[in-house]
């Protein structure tokens, strides 16, 4: 784990997440069960992370066919049918290198979703692209967003977070700063620190 968590529990799906005891090492109970639960998860990373000696979609397929075990042309139809959603179904046979980065980021998108994930979780997705490609990359967020589908989003985009969450959670240093619905958070923060980083951005306030 890249945190080693000292209360509580973690759930996720409703389920929780067994840890124990290792010497100074918190660890998985079950190894079984963190695969188990990987398989319902999407990951969606800050630089891509696409394989670059497959295609976009041979990347899209991987995991459905040799994970998952499901049936190929199954799987070639739904990633298809993916690529058509996110705008970039005539990338299908391209290499990663030869997509701009808004394009390789809507595939992650797309990889992620092949998968059939019950939550997905977003590593500040749009940190490494260009301006003005930021839009086309929140734009298909927004409508998995409108969809209803489960989303973990750690973003800096303070307009998308207010405009498309139903929770909001403000970090500092790595504490909490502040959390609540994004109404009451963007409208009358308490965290003096929450304030400060919202007055710097004008267009959020």
């Amino acid at each position: 784990m890249l945190e080693t968590p000292d209360s509580g529990e973690i759930r996720i799906g409703g389920e929780v997440y067994g840890l124990k005891k290792t010497g100074h090492r918190t660890v998985p109970a079950d190894r079984r069960q963190v695969d188990r639960m990987r398989e319902h998860i999407g990951m969606v990373f800050q630089s891509f992370n696409l394989w670059s000696h497959m295609t976009i979609l041979e990347n899209l397929i991987e995991a459905p066919v040799h994970v998952q075990k499901r049936d190929r042309a199954e799987c070639i139809a739904e990633a298809e049918a993916l690529l058509e959603r996110v705008g970039i179904a005539d990338k299908r046979n391209f290499y990663p290198a030869h997509l701009s980065g808004g394009q390789q980021q809507r595939a992650a998108i797309a990889r992620a979703l092949a998968q059939r994930p019950k939550v997905m979780l977003f590593d500040e997705p749009t940190s490494a692209l260009d301006p003005e490609l930021v839009g086309e990359v929140l734009k298909v967020m927004r409508s998995l967003a409108e969809e209803g589908r489960t989303m973990l989003v750690v973003t800096h985009e303070m307009a998308f977070a207010r405009d498309v969450s139903n929770k909001v959670v403000f970090l500092h240093k790595g504490v909490i700063e502040e959390t609540g619905a994004p109404a009451e958070l963007f409208t009358q923060p308490k965290s003096e620190r929450f304030r400060q980083f919202l007055s710097g951005r004008g267009d959020v306030v």
